[in-house]
């Protein structure tokens, strides 16, 4: 059933209208919800939630003119009321996380948690300098290093030559090496 039947029908028999309305669409809401509340409500929690979103868009739509289009409207609606709900389910059951919980996931023995933090620390640095560099060097860095596109591509968005990009991003190059050699950072 499309969004004007659907529409056509709630103002006929708003009855078999809500009907056809929860039909179409409670697989839809019900995805949208499940998503959001997957990781702090219950089963029974969602489908509170889902039947309060079919309120509010039954009476949103006794109240506004949509002109067929349902599907965003619901969409909206669907979320916010999923967010609410997990804002107040997450101050209902807590949100932290206890050692002795089987959900509680302890470092692998592989795991280098002072390698992890060094190398944090290290990447935060590295970002603030490339950001030093200021525009359109620190866009060409960026673009080039960490989203491996060509100088071509890089010049479409910073309007350049591509000719231009390459000669920035070496002379930005040689820069940033020598800001990192500043801050203790060396390769």
């Amino acid at each position: 059933m499309t969004d004007n039947e659907i529409s056509v029908l709630l103002e006929q028999s708003p009855d078999k209208g809500r009907r056809a309305l929860f039909d179409e669409y409670c697989n839809y809401v019900y995805a949208i919800v499940a998503g959001k509340l997957r990781s702090c409500g219950s089963r029974e929690d969602i489908e509170e939630c889902v039947s309060d979103v079919f309120a509010d868009v039954y009476r949103f739509l006794e109240d506004n003119d949509i002109n067929g289009n349902i599907k965003p409207v619901i969409g909206v609606i669907a979320k916010r009321r999923a967010i609410d709900a997990f804002r107040r389910l997450s101050v209902r059951y807590g949100r932290s996380v206890s050692i002795d919980d089987d959900d509680f996931r302890e470092p692998q023995s592989d795991e280098r948690i002072d390698v992890y933090a060094e190398n944090r620390d290290r990447n935060r640095i590295i970002m603030r300098k490339i950001s030093e560099l200021g525009e359109p060097d620190s866009t060409i860095i960026i673009q080039q290093y960490f989203y491996n596109r060509t100088a071509k591509e890089i010049a479409k968005t910073v309007s350049l030559t591509a000719g231009n990009v390459q000669k920035r991003s070496s002379r930005a190059r040689e820069k940033l090496r020598s800001l990192l050699l500043e801050s203790g950072i060396s390769y």
